[in-house]
């Protein structure tokens, strides 16, 4: 069985993974600034600060594939931006390439593409319209990315994430929620399937009011198994309890796009398509 390495392993979506995992690579290596705090006698764990070059190259050492989903995972100061997700992004695909890692699947964000407006269905191939610091990271995870595949033959599969867990919680979610099991679907797409060189696919479940084009995906196989409507009911509940938001309510980043959001409104909201 393959070796594969996941960073981030304290964080929401690495502690879900924890569990759904194991039976499937068994051999799994844990990684993230600091351990979890119920991190478990049977499983593996080295801490690595993906900032240092020397503590990434530590943990890819044998490793045949890798899911990072390490760094810093919301908005941020440009400094906290900067050492997590940009220098760690970079020092982890140098590392990967170093010691001969052959997949490696970034989780990029939806956040990456946050500011265009949600009647607008978007692609993979658009050009990024990020929605603050966090989202640039992403963008820039993902050119890295493509310089690795490119350059050095490294097996690269980028996933936009929507809203990852165990169901949409408000209204914007029923259009990007993300079940645990269909992510799991798309590290192995990533990690396994023959044919990736690079590519980039939204992590979205069966969501029917999805904003995203995401058939690249189902090219290589995937066959999502949630379905946001199931949740319907609940998330407009949670939905009627929001304050009103004019710039996150238009446009697909939702609030990352209205936080410290200062430019002329009229300017960027055709208000006759809210």
């Amino acid at each position: 069985m393959p070796r594969i390495l996941m960073t981030g392993a304290s964080g929401g979506i690495g502690t879900s993974l924890r569990k759904l995992l194991p039976p499937i690579y068994p051999d799994l290596l844990l990684s993230d600034i600091k351990p979890p705090a119920d991190l478990g006698a049977s499983e593996q764990f080295k801490a690595a600060d993906l900032a240092d070059l020397a503590q990434c190259e530590a943990i890819c050492e044998g490793v045949d594939g890798i899911l990072h989903f390490g760094g810093y995972s919301v908005e941020g100061t440009w400094d906290q931006i900067l050492q997590a997700n940009i220098i760690g992004g970079y020092n982890l695909f140098e590392a990967a390439y170093r010691k001969g890692v052959k997949r490696v699947v970034f989780a990029s964000s939806n956040h990456a593409v946050g500011f265009y407006p949600r009647h607008h269905k978007i692609g993979t191939d658009v050009t990024p319209r990020p929605d603050g610091r966090y989202g640039v990271s992403k963008v820039f995870g993902e050119a890295v990315g493509a310089l690795y595949a490119d350059k050095h033959g490294l097996k690269v599969t980028c996933l936009r994430i929507g809203n990852f867990g165990d169901m949409p919680l408000d209204q914007r979610r029923l259009s990007i929620w993300l079940k645990p099991d269909d992510l799991v679907q798309l590290c192995r797409i990533g990690l396994e399937h023959p044919d990736i060189h690079f590519e980039i696919f939204y992590g979205a479940s069966f969501n029917e009011r999805a904003w995203w084009d995401n058939h690249r995906a189902y090219e290589f196989g995937y066959r999502p198994t949630g379905r946001a409507e199931d949740f319907r009911e609940h998330a407009m509940a949670e939905q009627a309890k929001l304050k009103p938001d004019p710039v996150g309510d238009y446009f697909q980043g939702g609030t990352f796009c209205s936080m410290e959001f200062d430019a002329d409104p009229s300017r960027v909201i055709d208000w006759n398509k809210r």
